[in-house]
């Protein structure tokens, strides 16, 4: 193996210019094959983190207005989703495994000694933290107690949390909001430099202070097991109009009337979307690469072509086609591997350099569009296999020619 490698470098030597031109076409080749990943990459990152712990398999309902007459009533009637449609939900559509009503109230001023900032007030139930991949820096989230006895506690943000309390721990401290007193019981996680801030209390003692225990929602979310197609999920929003069609009086066809925000479908669609990006990433990746390859291919033609008389001795000496084979395959991989190595590892230099840029950057308010543009393992195997099928391609025609050389048409090759 010693004595195969010294006669690839001795090859490789002899035309020093030539094969580092051809060697450049691979490496430029893998080099854009793994920024086009990186970026791709990068944009799916920057998509999945928009939903970050959001529950992919959630639905959103929200009440609208009729665009049809039906039934006695004229089109254009508001819609108001309330409390008691999770009951029915929940009793009447075994695929439902979760469901919340959520309900949002206008900005009120809220204080602490003598600091003050206007707030968003939200009426969460317990299980809307899993649905909506809240996460607590400290403290706990809303529970079935606070529910059940219209507890006036509060989950503020980062915001509300460093203006008021600066460092000290606001667990079990008052805030004033609005014109009542709340207990904090826990921080969500957050950027703390938002324009604006909001809190989370009891969906119950919400209703109870700011609507008269009015049951109308702004919304109600739940999730869902055992939906494998989109055929599925079109059958279930249909069931699921049509029966609050029955318990709000509108034509179970008027869509306007109800509207459903599913995120389990906008997320299959993204997912669809960057399967088909990586797909076409790697199609014009390889496609650059194979440019290449054929450069490889030529130069292994040219060198079986010089060596022809030198083929021919080893052939009079005894050596086998394979042995040839062996040498011709072992330099064109040899020559592929290594460029393309030094390719791959600058790509992901300068992929590690745009993920550095961007995570000294900070992170900002609005939604993610590009982040962590790094390759996995995976892709790096991948790369690799590409790498050394690659070399045995350009290799195989110019192998294949030198060992079908005779040996008395190699000796007099030139002479």
């Amino acid at each position: 193996m010693r004595e195969l490698f010294l006669e690839i470098w001795t090859s490789v030597r002899r035309n020093k210019l030539r094969t580092a031109l051809t060697g450049f076409s691979v490496a430029w080749g893998i080099f854009m094959l793994v920024i086009l990943l990186g970026s791709g990459n990068g944009l799916k990152n920057g998509v999945n983190d928009n939903f970050g712990d959001y529950a992919t398999n959630s639905l959103d309902l929200y009440g609208g207005r009729t665009s049809k007459p039906y039934a006695g009533y004229q089109k254009n009637r508001r819609i108001q989703l309330r409390v008691n449609d999770i009951k029915i939900l929940e009793r009447e559509f075994p695929e439902i495994d979760e469901v919340v009503a959520q309900d949002w109230y206008s900005s009120k001023r809220a204080t602490y000694g003598n600091e003050f900032t206007t707030v968003w007030i939200s009426g969460m139930m317990p299980a809307t933290a899993r649905m909506e991949g809240i996460k607590l820096s400290a403290g706990r989230f809303i529970d079935d107690n606070d529910l059940r006895y219209y507890r006036k506690v509060v989950v503020i943000d980062e915001m509300m949390n460093r203006l008021f309390f600066k460092g000290e721990s606001p667990l079990g401290k008052q805030v004033k909001i609005g014109s009542s007193q709340f207990t904090v019981i826990g921080v969500k996680e957050g950027d703390a430099e938002r324009n604006n801030s909001s809190c989370c209390i009891p969906l119950t003692t919400a209703q109870l202070l700011y609507e008269q225990n009015n049951p109308e929602v702004s919304n109600i979310m739940l999730t869902v097991k055992d939906m494998k197609t989109t055929e599925d999920l079109e059958a279930f929003e249909k069931r699921l109009r049509r029966r609050l069609a029955v318990e709000h009086q509108f034509d179970p066809e008027d869509e306007s009337a109800i509207w459903v925000d599913n995120t389990m479908e906008r997320y299959k669609s993204f997912q669809m979307i960057f399967w088909g990006i990586n797909l076409f990433v790697w199609i014009i990746g390889l496609g650059t690469l194979l440019a290449g390859v054929v450069g490889v291919s030529n130069i292994m033609l040219v060198t079986v072509t010089e060596r022809t008389p030198e083929f021919g001795i080893r052939k009079a000496l005894g050596a086998k086609p394979a042995s040839i084979i062996r040498l011709i395959l072992t330099e064109s991989v040899c020559i592929t591997a290594s460029f393309g190595y030094m390719g791959m590892v600058l790509g992901i230099a300068v992929m590690e350099v745009v993920n550095l840029a961007l995570t000294q950057g900070g992170e900002s308010d609005g939604p993610s569009i590009f982040l962590n543009p790094t390759l996995d393992l995976r892709v790096v195997v991948s790369a690799t296999i590409v790498l050394v099928v690659a070399g045995l391609i350009a290799g195989y025609i110019p192998a294949y020619r030198a060992a079908r050389l005779k040996t008395i048409d190699a000796l007099r090759y030139n002479k």
